[in-house]
């Protein structure tokens, strides 16, 4: 027997995410319930963010962590989509709701098993349509490896992958460098 597949609009959405005790994306109309991470997911997150914050400290920057929704208006395909990056900053004064952001500059996702395609592939097609955003950083929790994605002009991107504990990693959007060490302090011994 099949069951009718419930569409949410986005205003029910939103309302929905306010009292739910478990985080959802949203995708034209369908949610989707987010899985919670492991210890080394969080401490990398918490890692970068912790610097991030202390960097951008007195800014007209923002920086937010797991439960700031990130809204894209693919007006191509007329869809809304909300994402719940792990860390995400944005500088841009017109970001004034509450419960999400317009102009990210910079999205960051620590890397899951369970999650790691749709972060490659379906985020990453869909972030690459915010304007406003420079760079997405894809952070293996595995393995000293991170992808930066930057945008050097409107929606023409390059791609760069960092796999060497002396690297460092340049977040031209924010003006920050971080370490190896930085990133992956009580995960990976760099």
């Amino acid at each position: 027997m099949q069951s009718p597949l419930y569409i949410f609009n986005t205003e029910e959405y939103l309302k929905l995410e306010q009292t739910s005790d478990i985080r959802h994306e949203y995708c034209d109309g369908e949610v989707f319930a987010m899985a919670g991470g492991s210890k080394e997911h969080n401490i990398i997150t918490l890692n970068i963010a912790s610097r991030l914050r202390s960097h951008l400290r007195g800014s007209s920057c923002n920086v937010f962590m797991s439960d700031m929704k990130v809204k894209i208006n693919l007006a191509s395909t007329n869809q809304t989509i909300f994402y719940y990056p792990d860390v995400v900053v944005s500088c841009d004064s017109e970001d004034k709701d509450r419960y999400f952001l317009n102009y990210p500059c910079l999205i960051i996702e620590v890397l899951s098993p369970s999650t790691e395609t749709i972060d490659r592939r379906e985020k990453l097609i869909n972030y690459k349509k915010i304007s406003s955003l420079k760079e997405y950083v894809l952070i293996s929790q595995e393995e000293i490896k991170v992808d930066i994605y930057r945008q050097y002009e409107l929606g023409k991107w390059t791609i760069q992958t960092l796999i060497n504990k002396d690297d460092k990693l340049q977040l031209d959007s924010v003006g920050l460098i971080l370490e190896m060490a930085d990133i992956y302090e009580d995960v990976i011994n760099v």
